[in-house]
């Protein structure tokens, strides 16, 4: 019933045992996963994923945080894997000053080339936004109408709301469970049930009580109880609505 609309399942953390992580899913009732690409690499990683796995899709992007592998070629091949079947999305997309902050310029012309792309074909994207809330913002509010994801939402309860009227979906993961998580909690006050997805980005940010450990799908279920306990529902109902937002999103 648990749809995770963002899993690093192609990650190198996986390869030596993502067969039994693969059939462990289906038994935690993980109906769907999109794999989200960062790169060229990992793109096509994605892909074949999603080509081996019938419950698994992929979104093809570019990172901001790989321009040391972007060029005119690469960009190109990895939105040409758009045109793959089981591509939904072009992601993981973004501005990331967390890490590089001098390479602001690289960035943004990156992000609005993707975003070009996925306005002019009509496919949602996935964005990656860290640290850079004013800059992705006024970024994607060039591109009215475009469908997408804020991965991970850290930014404010203003800015969701903004978002949120541009006809934006919000994506919340393992963090909504950490002690810290007050900001998070105060945009789920606020934001709609058929405006949430929800995400693991495993093998990242594992929730509460899984931290320190590898993070994989299966832990969909403690941010669904944990948002079931904000919105004051279950985690049946918060399950079964986040899936069927993330079908409508990315047109599955």
């Amino acid at each position: 019933m648990y749809f995770d609309t963002h899993a690093h399942l192609d990650d190198a953390a996986f390869d030596e045992d993502r067969e039994e992580v693969m059939r462990h899913l289906q038994e935690a009732d993980v109906e769907s996963v999109l794999d989200p690409g960062c790169d060229l690499e990992s793109s096509r990683k994605a892909a074949k994923l999603a080509e081996t796995y019938e419950f698994v899709c992929f979104a093809a992007g570019f990172h901001p945080e790989e321009l040391k592998s972007l060029s005119e070629e690469s960009l190109e091949a990895v939105l040409s894997l758009t045109g793959h079947p089981k591509c939904c999305a072009i992601g993981e997309i973004g501005l990331d000053y967390y890490w590089d902050d001098s390479h602001k310029e690289e960035q943004k012309k990156l992000f609005h080339a993707q975003l070009s792309y996925a306005k002019e074909r009509d496919i949602p994207v996935i964005v990656h936004d860290r640290e850079a809330h004013g800059d992705c913002l006024a970024i994607v509010k060039q591109y009215p109408g475009l469908r997408g994801v804020f991965h991970c939402y850290s930014g404010s309860p203003e800015m969701a709301q903004e978002l949120l009227r541009m006809g934006w979906y919000l994506g919340f993961d393992g963090p909504v469970t950490y002690k810290n998580a007050k900001k998070a909690l105060e945009v789920l006050r606020i934001c709609p049930d058929d405006r949430i997805v929800v995400e693991t980005d495993s093998p990242y940010l594992p929730p509460v009580p899984m931290r320190g450990k590898r993070n994989d799908p299966s832990n969909l279920r403690y941010i669904c109880a944990k948002i079931a306990e904000i919105k004051e529902s279950t985690i049946e109902t918060i399950a079964k609505c986040t899936a069927e937002n993330g079908k409508i999103l990315f047109g599955l």
